[in-house]
């Protein structure tokens, strides 16, 4: 196509992604208050497990639990329409593919929107229990006495309380929930987008092996990147499944890849 039937095509495109949005947005925002609890539970739950007291969240400002409630609905709004976006996407993208490849194009928007599904399932349930237990560990801190510091050189006792307290408030909270899970989401996508690179030719099971010493290195980076925070904890437990799911997606690119040299000896040996 031309260059502004291309930017036609991508407008088209987005404006349907972005409708599906507003739609999926507004039907989340009616549940936004179970939507947060839901969210909050896993920080609840290690609180508890730490024995922290009573467990509550604060907020800072008048407006801050309205915005929270409409950035819960947004991201689970984003979850919930996914395989339309994921569909629009792959309508972009098909015209410049063969007619076999354009038929996986719902096949591709369900798997997409699974994977991305499941990698927030799995920082949900995994990732955040983990987190929460270790970054609350803090809270058990007391700065107010030491004794035998630096081998008797910084020995002294306050004698009052100096304990290091957790104080939540409820947005930066939801903030660093939600924009962990999706950066989850977009990671549990790289066997997919492995595969269709393998379908097209682009990489081999080969090469992403020798490539495998410097995605160590990426995945590092990717999950500086893609983590909220700035602590190498979260970006532990992001690089982790990014190379699991590397290793995943070598196997994948070696099963596309063999069967598509088959079937390219095989035409050769027919002609």
């Amino acid at each position: 196509m031309p260059l502004m039937e291309h930017l036609r095509e991508l407008r088209k495109r987005f404006r349907n992604a972005v409708i599906a949005l507003v739609v999926t947005t507004g039907i989340t925002f009616a549940f936004a208050r179970e939507l947060i609890a839901l969210m909050i539970k896993p920080l609840a739950d290690a609180w508890r497990g730490r024995k922290l007291g009573t467990f509550t969240l604060n907020y800072g400002n008048l407006t801050e639990p309205f915005w929270a409630e409409m950035k819960v609905s947004f991201y689970i709004g984003l979850f919930l329409g996914s395989p339309f976006v994921f569909y629009q996407l792959w309508k972009f993208v098909a015209p410049g593919l063969r007619d076999n490849e354009r038929k996986i194009a719902l096949p591709f928007a369900i798997f997409s929107a699974l994977f991305f599904c499941g990698g927030a399932v799995f920082c949900y349930f995994l990732v955040f229990p983990t987190a929460f237990k270790f970054f609350l560990g803090y809270s058990s801190n007391d700065y107010g006495s030491f004794s035998g510091l630096f081998g008797g050189m910084a020995d002294y006792n306050i004698g009052g309380d100096m304990q290091l307290r957790a104080t939540l408030f409820l947005e930066p909270i939801l903030d660093f929930s939600m924009k962990t899970m999706l950066g989850f989401g977009l990671v549990f996508e790289l066997p997919l987008a492995i595969y269709f690179l393998a379908k097209v030719g682009l990489v081999t099971h080969r090469s992403l092996w020798k490539f495998n010493k410097y995605w160590i290195v990426i995945s590092f980076i990717i999950g500086a990147v893609l983590t909220p925070g700035p602590d190498v904890m979260s970006q532990i437990l992001m690089a982790t499944p990014l190379l699991v799911l590397y290793q995943i997606s070598i196997v994948v690119a070696w099963v596309v890849t063999i069967g598509r040299e088959k079937r390219k000896k095989r035409e050769e040996e027919a002609e």
